[in-house]
């Protein structure tokens, strides 16, 4: 029975002198020549594979584009319906909301770290700034009335605006809807107009570069995923790992777009929680491949690398 080699033993094995075939190498010359290569392909495939570079869409856009959309949305807004108001964090306290990995409720542990109240950050507050005499005083109606009073006018004319034809404004029954359709009348001129854009942007701060509330807004609306489900990008669809158009997207993201396209994840309101639960386990068992047995013997048994190297151990051989 041989004894195993000692730690000097084995270091003298790994020092001896290369007695096999060699041959000359230049590294840096590789290395040029492979820059090159990879330059010239860069350029060439951003040429004719390039994304479209399509311009951002705006709330100006919307408001155009899809008026109805924007009214019933703003009213939304007003009434704490819409998709941020019932959010939770990191926009709204709400104990209720968030996704949550069975007992951990992972959205709610980050806290509220940009508050938002939809009805004075998105309605209240540019209306504000509006110099039209009629939704000045529609809001001076509003303001004036109680909070109870405030979320009766909403939410009948968000009812309304449900029940009317195509949700046109226009076509909605005669109600007791207070001052809130001229508030809307009024916020879908100011986003016409452009001034909503610039109202928005300015609570982000003094350098006007946080798009939250902008972004947020737009997507309580059906006209920005309207827009998205036409480029391919809705969820369903492995809009992730999409580009816009018919152009190759980010295929390295085919495995964490994959789980939303199946159930359970497809159907559940936590399915972000779980994909990410899902993928912290996948991502630490390929961590950990080389401590679990029998995974980590698979190259040796299945000796693709002898394929590899054919050339050395045919050398080796003869």
């Amino acid at each position: 029975m041989s004894s195993r080699p000692t730690y000097h033993e084995q270091e003298a094995f790994y020092a001896r002198k290369w007695s096999g075939p060699s041959r000359r190498y230049d590294i840096v010359k590789e290395f040029v020549l492979a820059l090159i290569v990879v330059a010239l392909l860069t350029i060439g495939l951003a040429i004719v594979l390039g994304s479209p570079d399509r311009p951002a869409i705006t709330l100006g856009e919307w408001a155009t584009q899809a008026p109805n959309d924007f009214v019933a949305t703003t009213v939304s807004e007003l009434d704490g319906t819409s998709g941020t108001a019932t959010y939770g964090a990191p926009y709204i306290n709400d104990p209720t909301a968030g996704q949550k990995l069975g007992p951990l409720a992972l959205q709610r542990w980050v806290g509220v770290r940009e508050p938002i109240d939809t009805a004075q950050d998105f309605v209240l507050t540019p209306l504000s700034t509006s110099t039209d005499p009629a939704t000045r005083a529609a809001l001076a109606t509003y303001k004036t009335a109680s909070a109870d009073q405030q979320g009766k006018w909403a939410s009948s004319y968000g009812d309304a605006l449900s029940n009317a034809p195509d949700g046109d404004p226009a076509k909605v029954a005669s109600g007791d809807y207070g001052p809130v359709p001229a508030m809307a009348t009024g916020l879908l001129n100011m986003a016409r107009s452009g001034a909503l854009d610039g109202q928005l942007q300015e609570q982000g701060g003094f350098f006007q570069t946080n798009y939250s509330r902008s972004l947020l807004f737009l997507a309580d609306g059906s006209y920005l995923e309207d827009q998205a489900r036409a480029e391919n990008l809705g969820g369903d669809q492995w809009g992730m790992m999409n580009e816009t158009g018919s152009y190759p997207g980010q295929s390295w993201l085919w495995l964490y777009t994959f789980w939303y396209q199946v159930p359970p994840f497809s159907s559940s309101d936590n399915a972000d929680a779980l994909v990410w639960g899902l993928m912290m386990l996948l991502s630490a068992a390929l961590v950990l491949v080389p401590f679990i047995p029998g995974l980590r013997s698979l190259p040796r048994a299945l000796g693709i690398y002898r394929l590899v190297w054919r050339t050395h151990y045919r050398d080796s051989g003869r």
